[in-house]
């Protein structure tokens, strides 16, 4: 017998085993764990510069590489109706040189520093990061700071870039996901810009590079921009860098605020797809924003809610059922902005039973207090992995970021773990009461209409 015929025969055996042993068996509890340990934030500087440009500085760690980002309150937000797009159009086209250095020129300078430069556009920032060798991390610094203060923004790749953006926007919408997010956003935010999840193909196309210049000059500036240096660098050469490369950068406007009020609706909405094999699907509704006083506590129970490999949700559509494979629940922010939501991809039969059991184990949360066992697993899970997201310099420097963009405090993340911890059953079951009320949430379906209509009758809001 050769080699692959023994590992068939063994595969056999083994699947002959497992199909005898009942699924409960095959399930074991993990070992238990120790105490939790708070995150003991890195000792750090925080400065400003004249013009207004925040920095913070944080030795961390014994590996000899050093991460910089610039984090600039300027993106999709500030777009405006009439450039939708233009934020992401703008941080493409920085990615091509500078007023000195070709894009070319600027890729090379940072791959001998080890690594490579990021621009990219989110919905309230854009960030510029990179992360390089100990020994240049002044450097890293005076070609971050040249990229973000003279962008060339050069007319001559305009068109290939949003070619690029065409293709990308046609590619996404054809998935059930991000139609699925589209109606849902839309619905939820109406008219305000985090609404858009992503631009017509008329947006990208009647952009213009005056267009970018305009964004470009009219969002971003020193008071807007926070600059982090974690991990093993000379402190006296990176601020010597900063200096000299961001002190003569304008001040530039003042941050924009535009924070949505949302009031929880229950819609049920539906996009046809003949013929899809499965629904996708979200149920959501507003939440607290991260600076809310129940926004820890929020946490936990969304990850005991959904939002955990363990969860009831997964639990049950998943696991018991096999109505899908991958569901979860989330916690979705933005600046001072959030909503609760669950999504899954579950088999077109049981898109009704999927949203009902989804309600089910809502409402049991509500109505039972989860119990101290099934609670400590989940705050030690979190505590755990709160850790680990604090454990290299470039996570750092994204909580740090975190903290600083929603006001959250110095103590946040000094504290989170404690906070954790300090949930109770009875707390789990008021966040569960006060903001996860499934007759507030807005449904939105995607899939075969035909075949998920009738499935879906007992889940149209009342009149």
């Amino acid at each position: 017998m050769n080699t692959t015929m023994k590992k068939l025969g063994l595969l056999a055996v083994a699947g002959s085993i497992l199909a005898a042993t009942p699924a409960a068996a095959q399930k074991q509890s993990p070992p238990e764990g120790g105490s939790p340990k708070a995150f003991t934030v890195p000792s750090n500087e925080t400065y400003t510069l004249p013009n207004g440009l925040k920095v913070t500085l944080v030795p961390y760690g014994i590996i000899p590489k050093a991460a910089i980002s610039l984090a600039v309150d300027a993106g999709e937000i500030n777009e405006g109706t009439a450039r939708t797009g233009v934020a992401s159009l703008t941080t493409d086209l920085m990615k091509e040189g500078t007023e000195k250095l070709s894009a070319r020129q600027v890729a090379e300078a940072a791959a001998r520093m080890g690594s490579t430069l990021e621009v990219h556009a989110g919905k309230d920032q854009t960030k510029l990061g990179i992360d390089v060798l100990q020994e240049f991390a002044p450097d890293a610094v005076k070609l971050l700071a040249d990229v973000a203060q003279h962008p060339r923004l050069p007319q001559s790749e305009i068109d290939r870039l949003k070619n690029d953006a065409l293709r990308q926007i046609a590619l996404q919408n054809s998935q059930p996901q991000t139609i699925v997010l589209v109606r849902f956003r839309k619905i939820l935010y109406g008219d305000h810009p985090y609404a858009i999840v992503v631009p017509t193909e008329a947006d990208i196309k009647k952009l213009t590079i005056q267009d970018v210049k305009d964004f470009y000059t009219g969002n971003f500036g020193a008071q807007r921009a926070h600059l982090y240096v974690a991990g093993k660098f000379d402190a006296a050469a990176v601020k010597k860098a900063i200096s000299e490369s961001f002190a003569n950068w304008s001040k530039g406007p003042a941050r924009m605020e535009n924070v949505p009020v949302l009031k929880p609706q229950r819609v049920l909405d539906v996009t046809d797809r003949p013929g899809a094999p499965q629904s996708t699907l979200i149920v959501g509704l507003p939440v607290p924003p991260a600076t809310s006083p129940d926004a820890v506590s929020l946490i936990v129970a969304n990850s005991l809610l959904g939002g955990s490999f363990n969860s009831r949700i997964t639990a049950n559509i998943r696991e018991a059922k096999g109505y899908t494979y991958s569901p979860r629940s989330e916690i979705s922010r933005r600046y001072h902005d959030g909503y609760w939501a669950e999504t899954a991809d579950v088999t077109t039969q049981y898109t009704g039973p999927s949203l009902k059991e989804i309600f089910s184990e809502v409402t049991r949360m509500q109505k039972e207090p989860v119990t101290e066992p099934e609670l400590k697993g989940i705050q030690n899970y979190l505590s755990g992995i709160f850790v680990i997201q604090n454990s290299n310099r470039s996570a750092l420097i994204g909580q740090l970021e975190n903290v600083d963009f929603q006001g959250l405090g110095e103590n946040y993340l000094k504290t989170y773990v404690a906070k954790v911890n300090a949930v109770t059953p009875a707390v789990v079951q008021k966040m569960t009461q006060d903001y996860i009320k499934p007759e507030e949430m807005t449904i939105v379906v995607v899939g075969d209409k035909a075949k998920i209509d009738d499935q879906l009758t007992a889940f149209q809001p009342s009149k």
